[in-house]
């Protein structure tokens, strides 16, 4: 398959296909008539926001926002670190930040708080994967793809040292396979 690391397919292209199509249809439903602005949390969500934004049938404009806590592991450092922020005054206006997975939540506890601060008319949270028995902060998305279990996950944009992103599903990575 992939190679020996790479234990098994958790998510399937198919069911990340279809949950992303129930995912945009809400979005398009809550958000008819506003002035909407998607935030892409680089890079580990590029690839499901790709595929989310062409899917949702309201205008909207999007940006990016590079943020990290893990680096190079499977574990969080605990830190989080912003290398890139947004370009848009999100003021007035509806936001949607899109992760790859909510995981302990301190990475996105700590960008909701600091765009909360630019007075945004709303900001919502859309993730693929949410993790709820790693959460170290009390953190809820608004929009999940999946609950999984607590595995470290590669494929669909997930990493680990910056392999494994362009798998097409979310897998079940082990670092200690031969």
């Amino acid at each position: 398959m992939y190679d020996k690391k790479v234990e098994k397919v958790l998510i399937t292209r198919e069911q990340i296909e279809k949950r992303t199509d129930e995912l945009a249809k809400r979005i398009s439903e809550d958000y008819k008539g506003k002035r909407l602005i998607m935030i892409c949390v680089l890079t580990g969500a590029m690839v499901f926001f790709a595929d989310l934004i062409r899917k949702i049938d309201v205008p909207l404009e999007v940006d990016t926002i590079v943020a990290s806590s893990y680096g190079s592991g499977t574990t969080t450092s605990g830190s989080v670190r912003i290398s890139k922020d947004i370009k848009y005054d999100i003021s007035g206006k509806s936001v949607i930040l899109v992760e790859d997975i909510i995981d302990t939540g301190v990475t996105l506890k700590t960008l909701t708080k600091m765009l909360m601060t630019r007075a945004p008319e709303s900001l919502r949270v859309c993730a693929l994967l949410d993790k709820p028995s790693r959460r170290k902060v009390d953190f809820e998305g608004d929009y999940v793809g999946f609950s999984i279990p607590d595995e470290f996950v590669v494929g669909y944009g997930l990493d680990y040292a910056e392999q494994y992103r362009n798998l097409p599903e979310v897998c079940i990575y082990r670092p200690d396979g031969e």
